[in-house]
């Protein structure tokens, strides 16, 4: 089983910079797919950014030259780089990984997210 923690949300003011982190623990072999999402209150969740074993990335065109995905495997941490920050990317900021989804040669199979973290706040004041 996998298991997520992030950490790293605060409060900053537009045109600040944050990296959140996602520590991963438990069965670390099934996280070749991981991403990034935010909600808030009265909204669904988003998808920010995801990456998978390849190296392989996807962004919110909402996010798209401001943020960064990436993932250090060997401390088995996904992080997500936040730059030039603007009051609307305010939100609680979710970890996820597909437990299912696995690379290969290259190639990597990637299913819906099934694993989540509890979440971590970014306030971005204008």
């Amino acid at each position: 089983q996998v298991h997520l923690v992030e950490s790293g949300g605060d409060s900053v003011q537009a045109g600040g910079s944050l990296r959140l982190s996602c520590t991963v623990s438990g069965n670390t072999r099934s996280t070749d797919c991981m991403g990034w999402y935010r909600q808030t209150p009265g909204k669904e969740r988003e998808s920010v950014a995801g990456i998978d074993g390849a190296g392989g990335t996807s962004y919110a065109r909402s996010v798209k030259g401001r943020f960064t995905i990436s993932k250090d495997s060997a401390k088995n941490i996904l992080y997500l780089q936040l730059d030039s920050l603007k009051p609307e990317d305010t939100a609680m900021y979710y970890c996820a990984a597909d437990s299912t989804g696995y690379c290969s040669g290259g190639y990597c199979r990637c299913n819906a997210f099934d694993v989540w973290g509890q979440g971590t706040m970014v306030t971005v004041s204008s």
